[in-house]
Parts: structure tokens; sequence; C-alpha cells
């Protein structure tokens, strides 16, 4: 019965391998994706950088608003009925509060009201304002500018993260692929670990041995096959499509980048460097427009206007006869007006921004040290790995050779099955290991395009 048993056990793996496979071709048939593709998904499709988008854009009318307010005059219109009694008085008071009366004294308090309006029209100009209007102006400009800056400082990193994210979906790949070819070495021993114990020259015990191998083989194929998922969700997410993309990039990650970089110290690239260097322009400028809103101004005005009372000359009361306009003035002025008690305040506020704009100069320089400091790491890493990705590749031709032998050796009765499964784990730990010694260097040349701020250095050295 235990020899019925064999090959049908052979046809149920051989079905569950197929159908797990089957199952992930379904999901992801109609998702190729190229690495060009996947960055001009991420640019134009992630939310946060539409976001960011429609932020540029406020920004940016925000500087049209403020140039229209800043060279318009105002001009406003205005009509006003009411019903009030006319009692008044003659002397000067706070006009805090207080709706004040126009006309005479009256000889004495009447409590009878009259219906009253007025209808003006009202010109107003700010014409010279000693720099004011324009350093308004240039602050808007930089507040949009310092927008721009962030979206692009956003979008560098997101297609940091989308390449990175793509490398992951990759290796998982070809994990998989090294997984599976594993399942199938441990099968093909398995087979012949049976011959081998049917003709006496195995204990039955190495068939138990090589079914517990192939279960390892097969949860480690599985586990690579839930991380893979993950990965190609994380990277779903970044470029935003319902459906789990398939890299169609993948020969690259079987070579070494044959990549000459120099180290930029200034960094000029860098969106972070970028974006903190708008920030500093931004606050510089509000300290322009600080010392000019202490300066004066000169405004222009013009006003035309008509108004009714039902409060007669005689004294007597028309209480409706208010409501229509029979009064009617222009005039036209000039006024020079210069904040003099303003000086103090001015004074604490550009203190204020000073600091402020410091404090942004010395983030430009940590940020500058940091990056400095990455680059340092970023050049050591780079080197160390391509020196272990050459070093794995003499080390998988050895396990290759090792386990040829290994192999040909049991199926000859020379070694045991300790000997040969050694040698198997040598060999899938040789692959594993070469594998990522290879992804390691491609982090670390995407690790020197993020600090460099230049993506291309990635990936022109894909092609």
């Amino acid at each position: 019965m235990q020899k019925l048993k064999h090959p049908y056990r052979k046809i149920l793996i051989s079905l569950f391998l197929l159908i797990v496979s089957n199952r992930a071709i379904s999901q992801t048939t109609d998702t190729l994706i190229t690495l060009k593709d996947a960055l001009q998904m991420a640019e134009q499709r992630y939310h946060l950088l539409k976001s960011k988008q429609y932020e540029i854009s406020a920004a940016q009318k925000n500087v049209d608003v403020v140039k229209y307010n800043s060279t318009m005059p105002s001009l406003d219109a205005s009509y006003q009925a009411n019903i009030a009694t006319s009692n008044n008085a003659t002397g000067m008071f706070y006009p805090s509060g207080v709706l004040p009366i126009s006309g005479p004294p009256s000889a004495s308090n009447n409590y009878s009201p009259a219906t009253g309006s007025i209808a003006a029209l009202l010109l107003n100009w700010e014409a010279i304002n000693f720099g004011q209007r324009s350093s308004k102006i240039n602050v808007a400009v930089a507040e949009a500018g310092t927008k721009e800056a962030e979206y692009k400082e956003n979008l560098f990193r997101h297609k940091i993260n989308t390449l990175s994210t793509y490398l992951d979906v990759l290796l998982e790949y070809d994990y998989l692929k090294i997984y599976k070819s594993n399942i199938e070495r441990t099968n093909v021993n398995l087979e012949q670990s049976r011959v081998l114990t049917n003709s006496g020259i195995k204990p039955g015990v190495d068939t138990a041995l090589f079914l517990s191998e192939q279960s390892k083989a097969k949860i480690d194929w599985m586990n690579t096959q839930k991380q893979l998922q993950v990965y190609q969700l994380l990277l779903a997410q970044l470029i935003v499509t319902d459906a789990l993309p398939v890299p169609s990039d993948t020969a690259f990650l079987k070579k070494l980048p044959a990549t000459i970089f120099a180290n930029d110290t200034s960094f000029k690239n860098n969106p972070a460097i970028q974006f903190a260097q708008s920030q500093y322009q931004l606050s510089k400028s509000k300290e322009l427009f600080i010392k000019k809103s202490y300066l004066p101004k000169l405004n222009l005005w013009g006003t035309t206007f008509g108004r009714g009372s039902g409060f007669q000359p005689d004294g007597s009361i028309k209480t409706f006869d208010g409501l229509v306009i029979n009064r009617f003035n222009y005039g036209a002025g000039v006024q020079l007006s210069f904040p003099i008690m303003k000086l103090g305040e001015t004074k604490g506020q550009l203190q204020q921004q000073n600091f402020l704009s410091a404090a942004v100069q010395e983030k430009i320089n940590d940020t500058k040290a940091a990056l400095q400091t990455q680059q340092q790491i970023a050049n050591a890493t780079y080197a160390n790995s391509v020196a272990i990705a050459k070093e794995t590749q003499q080390q998988l031709k050895s396990a290759q050779y090792a386990f040829s032998a290994m192999q040909i050796r049991y199926n000859t009765g020379l070694v045991n099955f300790a000997d040969l499964i050694q040698s198997q784990y040598n060999l899938l730990k040789a692959e594993l290991d070469n594998k990522k010694a290879y992804w390691d260097v491609w982090k670390a040349l995407l690790l020197q395009a993020a600090i460099q701020g230049d993506e291309t250095i990635f990936t022109h050295a894909i092609q």
C-alpha cells in the first residue's frame, strides 16, 4: 500500500504547485509594467502629489490676487436707509461704539423720529507706498516657490520609494524561482532515495527525511509567495493601481551596474536642499516686507455722495421724506500717513523674522552635513556590495559543483543523507546570497541617486 501512495503524493504536490502558480498568474497577467511606466504612474496618479499640485496652483493664484489688490484702487458703492431721532450736541468725542449724528445742536430733546438715507461712491487708491507693494508681491511669489519646491521634494522621494519597492518585488520573484528550483531538487532526491531504498542501498529513513525536506522547501516557497504579494501591494499603492503589478524589467538585476558617479558636496540638485533654500528665501522676503511696512503711505481718495433727511431746515419733521436723496456732495483729497508708534512693533517683528531666517539656514547646514555623512556611507556600501557580489559568484559556482558531485556520490551509495542535504543547503544559500548581493549593489546605487537628488543615476544604469 505504501508503494501505491507514492505516485499519488507526487501528483498531489504537482497539482498544488500548479494551482498556486496559476492563481498568482491570474492575478498579475494583465499588470506587466516597466520601470519607466511605474515612475510615470507614480508621478501622475499618487494622491499626495496631486494634493501638492493643487497647493501650488492655489499659491500661484494668490500671487495674482496680491498683484491685483496691490495695484488696483478700491471703489465702493453703498446705499443706506434708516429711521432715527436727530437730537444733537456740538463737541468732539471718540467715535468708537457711537453712531454720529450730523447737523447743528438741537434746542431740546425731541424723540419724534424721521427717515434718512445716503448713497455714496468712494474711491481709495494707495498710490505710493515706498516699496511695500513690491515686497508684498515678492512674499507671495516666494510662498509659491516654496510650494513648488516642496512638491518636487515629495515627487523625488516618491520616485525613490517606487524604485526601491520595484527592486524589492524583483528580489522576491528571484527568490521564488530559487525556492521552486529547490523543491524540484528535493523531489528528484526523494525519488532517488525511494529507488535506493527499494534496492537496499539506503535505509528507509532517508525517504522520510527527504519528505520532511520537501515540506520545508514548500513552506519556504509559500512564505516567499506571501512576501512577494506584500511588496506587490505596496508597489500598487505607490503607482495607484488595483491590480498586482508584475515588473517586466528584470534583466538588470542579474548584472552589476557599470556606473561611475562624481560626488557633489554642494548637493545643489537634492530636492531637500532646494526646498530648504526656498524656505530661506521666503523668510528673507518676509524680512524685507516687515522693513517696508514702517514706511509712509500716500493715498488718493475721491467720493461723491447724496443724503436725504426727514428733518426740515425749519425744525419740522416730514417722516418719510428722508427716503429721497435731496442733498449731493463730492470730494477728493490726498492723505499721507506714517505709523509713528509702530516702530517698536516693527523692530520686534523684524528680530523675530531674523531668528526664523537663521533657524532655516541652520537647517540647511544640518541637511548638508547629514547628506555628506550619508554619501560617505553610500560610497562604502556600494564598494563593499560590489565586492561581495563578485565573491558570491565564486561561492555559487563552488556550491553548484559540490552539490552535483555529492548527488552523484549519494546515488552510488558513497555518502549519506546528511552529506547530500548539507550540500543542498549550501547551494540554496549560495543562490540566495548571490541574488541578495546583486540586489544590494542596486540598492546602494539607488541610495547614491537619492543623496545626489537625481534618480537618473539609477535609471540610466539599467539600460
